[in-house]
């Protein structure tokens, strides 16, 4: 039991050194939608939302994101004393992770002018699609992050979550300043992306000057596979897993613009700003327990710690998020107009909605990441598969049968799913061992 709290203790410390840069983001986020609803209203916003989410959804598909292989593998290197193999393994990770975000550009400029038209983008917004693809680069610093949660650099990551909104703000602030228009505002997103993605590397080529050598590399990468045991089957589950999970969340946005129009998913863009209260903690809880749950599980026998680790820390997410529930049921209206304006409050419907099923999905990161740690990151994709992607064919008859509200009872028909499916595959799969005698027994 002591050693279950350690472990707690050290997850909620991870989220605290998290949390606090994205309280400040938060805030951050809170001001520059305040400023883009306002200058641009419902169906520019809407366009400047169904961009941005075009653009990070095509990435989220072709990108291949390493950051669970680094941790899980690292793991085991540093265990071992091992430099020289996480040196490779982070540099075979930079080089997979690179190569799937050229081609994810790619992909974004070539798919958008045939895409936006179809999406109610502008004339605008479609010219500066090609450009605006390079926002895929945000996402493409999976290895330098998760090289940081391995080593426990969580300070940093904290930090690194206000490096967008800030650069969103400032842009935000002199596009509105100046009557720049939609354009203005999508070169603010571009430049802020690319400021993530060029802090993220920064930090951690800092964070690691002094842990790994150039030296390691002279071996090449070829053998990177066989020094790291079932690296490729892992990063293709684990990779699958994320773009299940984000590309879910991302479709319901892009559905609405296509069925409903810009202005609509202008509504349901700032609604789903209510949300992040609770998206971004849960993902960071299941990045701040992802490093302390692959210790667990490189030591051995760790079904009955990782249950006893993850109880006490789901239960506490839920409890809070429950209380911001009643908040947005009680002032969503307000919230909304306060947020981006009378033009806005219709948003407060779906936002309920929303938020509950946000609720209810912060258990799942944490059950994610633990099986994921366990070696068994396919389950993870099952049912992030079934719940975010296969319930997604009820998306068109709720949107036509019941508007925006449709959108909000899909939201929790998926986290119900996923959370159950999660749930029990955690459960299974940490099923104490009965004794030999006892099997033979029985």
């Amino acid at each position: 039991m002591d050693e279950a709290r350690g472990v707690v203790s050290r997850i909620y410390g991870n989220l605290g050194r998290l949390l606090g840069g994205k309280a400040a983001a938060g805030l951050l986020s809170l001001a520059y939608l305040a400023i883009a609803a306002r200058a641009l209203g419902p169906a520019d916003y809407g366009v400047l939302v169904l961009v941005h989410t075009y653009v990070m959804t095509v990435g989220g598909i072709i990108e291949f994101p390493g950051w669970h292989a680094v941790v899980r593998y690292g793991a085991q290197a540093l265990t071992l004393e091992d430099r020289p193999r996480l040196t490779r393994l982070l540099a075979f990770a930079a080089l997979v992770e690179g190569a799937g975000g050229l081609a994810a550009v790619l992909a974004a400029a070539i798919l958008a002018p045939w895409l936006g038209p179809r999406l109610g983008w502008s004339d605008t917004a479609v010219a500066f699609a090609g450009p605006y693809s390079l926002a895929v680069l945000a996402s493409i610093r999976a290895t330098p992050a998760g090289y940081l949660q391995l080593t426990r650099r969580f300070d940093l990551l904290g930090a690194h979550n206000i490096v967008a909104p800030l650069a969103r703000i400032v842009g935000a602030g002199l596009a509105a300043a100046g009557g720049a228009g939609l354009k203005g505002f999508l070169v603010a997103w571009l430049m802020a992306a690319l400021a993530e993605w060029a802090s993220m590397w920064a930090l951690g080529f800092w964070a690691a000057r002094r842990q790994i050598a150039w030296r390691h590399l002279a071996p090449g990468l070829r053998g990177v596979p066989a020094e790291n045991p079932g690296l490729w089957r892992f990063m293709l589950a684990a990779n699958a897993d994320v773009t299940a999970t984000e590309l879910a969340g991302r479709a319901a946005p892009l559905a609405v613009g296509w069925m409903l129009g810009p202005a609509s998913a202008g509504l349901y863009a700032v609604a789903q700003r209510a949300t992040v209260i609770l998206s971004q903690p849960a993902q960071i809880l299941g990045q701040a327990a992802y490093a302390e749950l692959a210790r667990i599980a490189v030591a051995g026998d760790g079904g009955r710690r990782i249950r006893a680790a993850l109880a006490p820390a789901i239960g506490v997410a839920l409890a809070a998020s429950a209380v911001v529930c009643g908040l947005v049921a009680l002032f969503g209206r307000d919230l909304a107009v306060l947020v981006a304006g009378d033009a806005f409050a219709g948003a407060a419907g779906v936002m309920l909605a929303l938020t509950a099923g946000r609720a209810l999905l912060m258990a799942a990161p944490p059950m994610s990441a633990a099986l994921t740690a366990l070696g068994r990151p396919g389950l993870s994709v099952q049912a992030n598969l079934v719940a975010g992607l296969g319930l997604l064919v009820l998306l068109p008859p709720l949107l036509r049968n019941a508007g925006l509200a449709g959108a909000g009872a899909l939201a929790i028909a998926q986290a119900l799913t996923a959370v159950g499916l999660l749930a029990f595959h955690l459960w299974r799969e940490t099923a104490p061992v009965a004794p030999t005698s006892e099997r033979i027994a029985a």
